[in-house]
């Protein structure tokens, strides 16, 4: 009969942590300069590995945070990758609502200014797909 392997634990000072924070901070920087260059492959990509890599980071983080203690540089550094995180999150947020403005100016709405049974008219209820 087999059995799955447990965990290997992880040791707040030894190099896995580091290892993968420093993975976590290198995807950041490969999704910032893809948002900066408007990569879209690229975006996709480096989004995808961003959060196989949060994840990993996640994992051993608790497992330390568990086991011992994480040194207080990491935990700054961890701190800081997150910040980094919510700020491109907000910025593709004001992104997408500044693209809805200026798609809503270009291609008025049949009903624009009219409210439905719901109430105002919604985009939403085309799904995004710009209809001709």
């Amino acid at each position: 009969m087999f059995l799955p392997a447990a965990p290997r634990p992880v040791h707040a000072d030894g190099p896995e942590l580091e290892e993968k924070l420093a993975a976590v901070e290198s995807q950041l920087a490969a999704l910032g300069e893809s948002l900066r260059q408007r990569d879209s492959a690229g975006i996709d990509a480096h989004a995808t590995e961003l959060h196989r890599a949060l994840a990993q980071a996640v994992d051993h983080f608790s497992r330390a945070a568990r086991s011992g203690s994480v040194p207080p540089a990491l935990r700054m550094r961890l701190a800081s990758a997150s910040g980094q995180v919510a700020a491109q999150r907000e910025s593709l947020a004001r992104a997408t609502a500044a693209l809805d403005r200026a798609i809503d100016v270009l291609l008025p709405r049949e009903n624009a200014g009219l409210y439905s049974t719901l109430g105002a008219t919604d985009r939403s209820a085309r799904g995004g797909v710009v209809q001709a």
